[in-house]
């Protein structure tokens, strides 16, 4: 059995013209530090899957100052527009090409994350807080999944 973490980035400024652009509030850092360390705490993720835009990439650099990767990768498949049926895919390959990575942490956006979270396990769509995190148990031989939970800043304690 493997553990797939899927995250929302932190809390980021306003939309505006170029959405890939988009930074982190001072608010989201502390959403990811704060992530990083529970999930330091509670899944010790090895493998990382990253989307490209900048809130994401700073998302993942908050919780990377509490966890060490085996795997890292930035993935243009998991961007807000993704294709969820597409990432998933492409998630369970790199699942089965690393087998040394129990824990799996991805870290994108909304709406993506609730579609990716319903495309693994059929049926669960939540609707994520900013740097929120749902845990999913994934059988990767049977290739099925069962969502477990999500967990939010605001409901983890550190």
């Amino acid at each position: 059995m493997k553990t797939i973490l899927i995250m929302r980035h932190g809390e980021a400024t306003p939309m505006q013209a170029d959405d890939a652009s988009r930074n982190l509030t001072l608010v989201g850092q502390q959403q990811a530090e704060k992530m990083g360390k529970w999930l330091h705490t509670n899944y010790t993720p090895t493998a990382l899957l990253v989307s490209p835009f900048t809130r994401a990439q700073q998302t993942a650099q908050g919780v990377k100052k509490n966890n060490a990767f085996l795997f890292e990768e930035t993935c243009t498949d998991i961007i807000p527009e993704g294709n969820p049926q597409v990432a998933a895919d492409y998630l369970e390959t790199l699942i089965a090409l690393h087998p040394e990575c129990d824990t799996w942490l991805v870290v994108a956006h909304m709406p993506i994350v609730s579609y990716l979270v319903d495309q693994l396990s059929n049926g669960n769509m939540p609707i994520f807080n900013t740097g929120a995190v749902a845990v999913i148990s994934y059988d990767y031989i049977e290739q099925k999944s069962q969502y477990l939970s999500i967990h939010s800043p605001v409901s983890v304690d550190v």
